[in-house]
C-alpha cells in the first residue's frame, strides 16, 4: 500500500485517478481549490478512511509543506484546464501552472518524493505533422495570443521537472495528455465531447467552432488512468516524457455527426467563427495526432477504447443520472 498526493484531485482526471488508487487499496490525499474541480466528483469516496481532502491550492506552499512529508509520491494534475478557461483567465492560468508546479517540485525534492507531472498536447502548438512524437519541435504563435501562454507554461513545467531530475536526481516522469474525455466530464471549459452530447440529447443546435475541418484525437479516461498509474510505478520511466493519447483521428464536424447518429438526435450543426466565441485573439491548429510508440515500448500501453465507446459510456452515465 502506498500513499499518494493528487493535486487537482477533484477534477475530472484527478477524481477518476483517486477512485482507481483507492480501489487498489492505496491511501489518497487530494488538494484542490475547486476552480475547475467539483466536490461532486469526490463524493463517492470522501468518507473513505483512506481518503483525505484539502480545500486549498498548490499556490499555498505551507499546506504543501505539511502534506508532502506524509506521502510516498505525487500525481501533479493541478493546472488551468480547457482552452476557454485559459483564454478567460490568462493571469491565473500562468500563475497556477508555473508557481504551483515550482512549489510542488521544490517540496518533492526536499522530501525526495517521486512526482508525475501531467503536461499537455498543447506543448506541440501548431505542429500538424501526421504523428507527433515526444522529440518533435514545438511550433507556436505570437505572445499576443493568450492560447500559446498555456503551451509555454506547461513547457516550463517540463523544463523545470527535467532540471530537478537531472540536477537534483528527483525521481520524476512527465506525461502529455491528448484530449482526455469520458463519463463525468463537463463541457464548461471548452471540452467538446460532453458539450456536443449535451446539445444532441436536448435536440439543440450543435455549435462547431471554426469550419469544423480541424481534427482531434480523444482518449477514454479509463485508458488514461491505467497509463498514469503504470508509468508512475515503473522505475525505468523516470526522467522520460510520454504521450498518452488515442491516435484515432476525427474531424470536429464528423464528431458532431457521429454523436447525432448515436443519440438519434434531431440536432442540426452550425459553424460559428472562432472570434464569436474566443474573441479576436485566438488561433487554432488543424490537427493533433499522438505517436504512442514510446509509451508502448516502455510499459506496453495502448488505448483499448475507441470514440464510440467513449460516447456510449458517457450516454450510459447520463442515463443513470450520475
Amino acid at each position: 500500500m502506498s500513499k499518494y498526493l493528487i493535486t487537482g484531485g477533484a477534477g475530472f482526471i484527478g477524481s477518476n485517478l483517486s477512485r482507481s488508487l483507492l480501489n487498489k487499496g492505496h491511501k489518497v490525499i487530494v488538494i484542490d481549490d475547486l476552480s475547475t474541480g467539483f466536490l461532486e466528483n469526490i463524493k463517492d469516496f470522501e468518507a473513505d478512511k483512506n481518503f483525505k481532502f484539502y480545500l486549498d491550492s498548490v499556490m499555498n506552499f505551507e499546506i504543501l509543506d505539511k502534506i508532502i512529508p506524509q506521502i510516498d509520491a505525487i500525481f501533479h494534475l493541478a493546472a488551468a484546464v480547457g482552452v476557454e478557461y485559459v483564454i478567460n483567465n490568462p493571469l491565473k492560468s500562468i500563475e497556477i501552472n508555473v508557481k504551483g508546479t515550482e512549489n510542488v517540485l521544490q517540496l518533492a525534492n526536499k522530501y525526495k518524493k517521486k512526482v508525475l507531472i501531467t503536461s499537455t498536447s498543447e506543448i506541440y502548438g501548431k505542429n500538424e505533422k501526421d504523428s507527433l512524437s515526444e522529440e518533435d519541435d514545438r511550433v507556436l504563435g505570437t505572445t499576443t495570443i493568450n492560447r500559446w501562454s498555456y503551451s509555454n507554461t506547461k513547457a516550463l513545467d517540463e523544463f523545470l521537472g527535467l532540471a530537478y531530475f537531472n540536477v537534483k536526481k528527483l525521481p520524476l516522469v512527465i506525461v502529455r495528455l491528448f484530449n482526455t474525455t469520458g463519463p463525468g466530464q463537463v463541457g464548461d471549459y471548452g471540452m467538446v465531447v460532453p458539450r456536443f452530447i449535451k446539445q444532441a440529447l436536448l435536440n439543440k443546435t450543435i455549435t462547431v467552432y471554426g469550419d469544423g475541418k480541424q481534427t482531434r484525437c480523444f482518449t477514454h479516461i479509463d485508458d488514461v488512468i491505467i497509463a498514469l498509474i503504470e508509468v508512475m510505478g515503473n522505475k525505468k520511466c523516470e526522467g522520460q516524457i510520454f504521450n498518452i493519447g488515442n491516435p484515432q483521428e476525427v474531424s470536429i464536424n464528423d464528431l458532431a455527426k457521429k454523436i447525432i447518429k448515436i443519440t438519434n438526435s434531431s440536432s442540426k450543426i452550425i459553424n460559428i467563427p472562432y472570434e464569436n466565441v474566443m474573441g479576436q485573439n485566438f488561433e487554432d491548429m488543424k490537427r493533433r495526432v499522438p505517436n504512442i510508440e514510446k509509451i508502448n515500448s516502455f510499459i506496453g500501453w495502448s488505448p483499448k477504447f475507441d470514440l464510440k465507446k467513449i460516447i456510449d459510456d458517457i450516454l450510459i452515465y447520463l442515463k443513470n443520472g450520475e
